[in-house]
């Protein structure tokens, strides 16, 4: 048989699958609590959660007060960095936040992004719930920060918490977090996926970038809605410390709505896109 003759000249052979994907994480993962790297990972991302809160409510709260047409400001309604300011807020945060973190905990600060990526079965279960419990603790004191800091302002302003804008229904606002959350992990997948990553070598730098983007479009098409949650921490967190009725009514909402949205995408990457459902029946035959 004639040898190619690329090879004989000593260039490298290229399979179809030039990439490795790596295992599912355990379901459980117990063993995960007698390692230091995963305290350090929950440590991260009660500090992410934390900074990403006390700077992007922090925002909220100077724009309603700059534009507060009750000061004697002229103009006051042009004051201030506007929605499109605290997009950027949110969404570049995210990007500095996961640039930063995601070597140490994969950089989540968003409980529907860990559940997604334990739908997925990237995490443990013990990771994810982990996860949750530092982020929600993290934006607790990210909250408690600016109201310490902002105490004259922060409860006139709303605390920066979520609430379901009025003119709009309960099943308007559900499924505006369920499509803003899709959409923010979904772009977490595809931005993290080791068959992209193999062949674009530059993908795991920029990766922060698109889902900082990501968190940046979802809240320009839904800050007039329920003023974006997509993320339950951020949503908690301002409501414990804003602690007024309203934002507690539409609480549910800004949990349900992303960890549906979470899991759609989760399963839409996983078994869609990658054909999970059919490389697993696969398997299934070939075993039998």
């Amino acid at each position: 048989m004639a040898k190619d003759p690329e090879a004989a000249a000593g260039a490298p052979a290229f399979t179809a699958k030039d990439y490795t994907d790596p295992p599912p994480a355990p379901f459980l993962g117990v063993g995960e609590l007698a390692k230091w790297s995963f305290y350090r990972a929950v440590i991260a991302e009660f500090i992410a959660t934390l900074l990403f809160l006390y700077i992007t409510v922090a925002t909220v709260i100077g724009y309603k007060h700059q534009s507060d047409p009750n000061l004697s400001t002229p103009n006051a309604g042009c004051e201030g960095v506007g929605l499109l300011g605290i997009a950027w807020a949110f969404g570049g945060m995210i990007f500095i936040l996961v640039y930063c973190t995601a070597g140490i905990s994969g950089g989540h600060i968003n409980p529907a992004v860990t559940f997604g990526l334990l739908v997925g079965r990237k995490v443990s279960l013990i990771r994810a719930v982990f996860y949750m419990v530092a982020q929600c603790l993290g934006a607790i004191c990210g909250v408690g920060f600016v109201k310490a800091f902002q105490k004259a302002f922060y409860v006139r302003y709303g605390g920066g918490a979520n609430e379901l804008s009025a003119g709009y229904s309960k099943g308007t606002g559900l499924a505006a977090e369920i499509i803003g959350t899709f959409v923010l992990v979904y772009t977490v997948f595809a931005a993290t996926d080791p068959k992209r990553n193999a062949r674009d070598s530059h993908v795991p730098v920029l990766a922060p970038l698109p889902i900082g983007f990501a968190v940046f479009m979802v809240h320009l098409a839904t800050i007039p809605i329920t003023g974006t949650g997509i993320n339950p921490a951020r949503s908690f967190g301002a409501a414990v410390i804003y602690n007024k009725d309203k934002a507690w009514d539409d609480q549910w909402i800004f949990w349900v709505g992303p960890f549906i949205g979470a899991a759609i995408a989760a399963a839409y990457h996983q078994y869609v896109l990658r054909a999970g459902a059919i490389k697993a029946l696969g398997s299934f035959r070939s075993n039998a």
